[in-house]
């Protein structure tokens, strides 16, 4: 089974996935705790540093580039210097930004998190702060975003939806871009993260357990448990092809017409952020099934390149040799 995952990973280059969904602009503020204010029981950070990463709907692209495949990113940003900001950092990782409308009625959504160094590998994070509008983007928006899909649908292998609570993913947009990717038989994947309804009839469905359980309105302990939601979110949506319910470092449960699984992670000792583990999946899981690889096969390769995200802070996109490395070293 490792030789034979090995040899896959070359397999998820070459693709072209358009990334649909609620970009983001991470900002990490870090800074040395020096001592305690005086004027509120909180430690005083002196700045080191300040860095830009691209997170939410952006991240899958960039570890669908990272894989070496081409990711087109589409998405609202607001006419604003964070929304070139985050131009700035997609270009600089090789996305194709084409598909980027500007909205000058709502901001392009930060999180800004301030981080503590306090001497141990990586910083703690102290708070953090959001800048986003949950409003659905306005109707000429939308009409841009589905023109542009229509354009550039037939040199496409797959369309990812990254679902944030940004407002961009509206149901009448989902329902026009599912059609067209219908009517072109493109490959359709969804990390819904709570929001099923408006992802029915889409050819894979990815949530992880908490949105599992709470619209199944019930708790989920034994992998029983989890083969039997996976059939429940597969059928009660219609899911074309395969549902994913992640189960952090036990694994995932996988539901297709053929029935279920539990196709287990690696094991990982060093595990530091859980953050952006769960765009790597569904970015590795789509170019996999873009690539023609089984479905089983597709998540266990995505619990392979999530156990690497997980010894990193904040988002991180797994190279090829990584992901190679990681299968010899299980």
């Amino acid at each position: 089974m490792s030789a034979k995952l090995k040899n896959s990973v070359a397999r998820l280059a070459r693709k072209t996935v358009l990334v649909l969904g609620d970009v983001i602009l991470d900002e990490y503020i870090t800074g040395r705790a020096t001592r305690m204010s005086r004027e509120a029981p909180v430690p005083v950070l002196e700045l080191e540093s300040t860095r830009f990463i691209a997170g939410g709907a952006a991240n899958p692209a960039v570890n669908i580039v990272a894989l070496g495949s081409r990711a087109i990113q589409a998405g609202a940003i607001g006419a604003d210097e964070n929304g070139a900001q985050l131009l700035s950092v997609l270009n600089d990782q090789g996305i194709d930004c084409a598909g980027m409308f500007t909205c000058a009625d709502r901001p392009t959504t930060v999180k800004t998190r301030v981080m503590a160094q306090m001497g141990l590998r990586f910083p703690q994070q102290v708070t953090r702060i959001d800048t986003i509008s949950h409003d659905p983007i306005d109707e000429g928006t939308e009409a841009k975003i589905v023109e542009f899909v229509s354009d550039r649908i037939g040199s496409l292998d797959a369309v990812l939806l990254s679902q944030y609570h940004g407002g961009l993913l509206t149901p009448t947009l989902l329902k026009r871009i599912r059609d067209l990717c219908r009517q072109h038989s493109i490959l359709l994947t969804a990390d819904v993260q709570g929001k099923f309804a408006r992802f029915a009839g889409v050819d894979v469905v990815k949530c992880n357990a908490a949105d599992a359980e709470r619209h199944l309105n019930r708790e989920l302990e034994t992998d029983d448990d989890f083969r039997t939601a996976a059939a429940c979110l597969h059928g009660e949506f219609s899911v074309k092809r395969a549902t994913i319910v992640t189960m952090g470092n036990r694994g995932a449960a996988l539901a297709t017409d053929a029935g279920t699984t539990i196709c287990p992670s690696p094991q990982v000792s060093d595990v530091f952020d859980t953050v952006g583990a769960g765009d790597t999946a569904i970015a590795v899981i789509t170019l996999s099934l873009a690539a023609g690889l089984a479905a089983e096969d597709a998540v266990l390769l995505a619990n392979y390149a999530s156990g690497i995200v997980v010894r990193h802070l904040g988002n991180y996109a797994p190279s090829p040799d990584e992901l190679s490395g990681s299968i010899d070293g299980d």
